[in-house]
């Protein structure tokens, strides 16, 4: 997820699968119409879809351009000093009262996924309905903070549950090698 050379990268999480969804095959090979009507529709409540495969690669896509441009972004600019919503103080403040002992540099898929972590991340997340824009939207998390995205070190994960994460490791040093290396090669 290095620049826009990345294309032919391939990365699972849970049912999505992303093959080649940067620049030259994703959203800008639609054209502006093609975008803006991509745009609409993922507006649009899932109930008005079913199953459509059409909508899951669009949201695969979506999913995948955030996880490029955050990665870019942790790479080029000292974490400590990103700010990512509004409202980076609280979520973090109730990430940390909830999930003290939370091994951020390192998850495990059970640490988002299992039956007793959905019941702990289900109020800590539904508490910023409506403060955090598409706090419920799917997005792609590192399990290890020092690596890049891969199949291997991807899991997909809330929107909010991916903020609390990467402000916490922001704020907590745990991105910093990603910064450190990217700066060294420079």
């Amino acid at each position: 997820m290095r620049g826009p050379n990345t294309t032919h990268r391939k990365y699972s999480t849970d049912n999505l699968c992303l093959t080649g969804m940067a620049s030259d095959n994703g959203l800008a090979s639609l054209g502006p119409q093609g975008a803006a009507a991509a745009a609409h529709a993922l507006s649009l409540p899932g109930e008005a879809y079913g199953n459509d495969s059409r909508v899951e690669v669009m949201w695969a896509m979506k999913a995948y351009n955030h996880a490029e441009v955050y990665f870019n972004l942790i790479s080029s600019v000292d974490p400590k000093f990103l700010k990512l919503t509004k409202m980076d103080d609280k979520i973090y403040e109730s990430f940390r009262e909830v999930f003290k002992d939370l091994d951020i540099r390192l998850l495990r898929e059970d640490d988002l996924k299992s039956d007793k972590a959905k019941e702990v991340w289900r109020p800590f997340c539904n508490q910023f309905e409506g403060l955090v824009e598409d706090f419920n939207y799917g997005t792609l998390l590192r399990l290890d903070c020092e690596k890049d995205y891969s199949e291997k070190n991807t899991i997909f994960a809330t929107r909010i549950q991916f903020f609390a994460v990467e402000i916490a490791r922001n704020r907590e040093g745990y991105n910093n090698p990603v910064f450190l290396s990217r700066k060294s090669k420079s």
